[in-house]
């Protein structure tokens, strides 16, 4: 098992029952993977460089995980069909 960093990037205009259905269903999926959520660190709102979207704002989640590194391809392949997530990235870390 590997550590990684997951910054995702959320459409800003989701209530927080649907912020947290997303998050949920992105923690789901790296658990299906038989991976580990160890920390989700919620930035909130914040401004963006640029526009993604038609969007000036997005809201913010740093998810620290545990995952083998098989299966993060099938993770961010399931990630870019959920509508809310507007950006992610999957880094490793230390």
């Amino acid at each position: 098992m590997r550590n990684y960093e997951l910054v995702c990037i959320l459409h800003p205009d989701l209530d927080e029952t649907a912020f947290n259905e997303a998050v949920d269903k992105i923690k789901g999926w790296i658990g299906e993977a038989e991976g580990s959520v160890e920390k989700v660190d919620i930035w909130g709102r914040r401004k963006m460089a640029y526009m993604i979207r038609k969007q000036l704002e997005g809201q913010y989640v740093l998810i620290h995980t545990k995952m083998l590194p098989d299966t993060t391809a099938e993770l961010e392949r399931k990630m870019s069909f959920l509508d809310p997530l507007m950006r992610h990235l999957l880094v490793l870390a230390n």
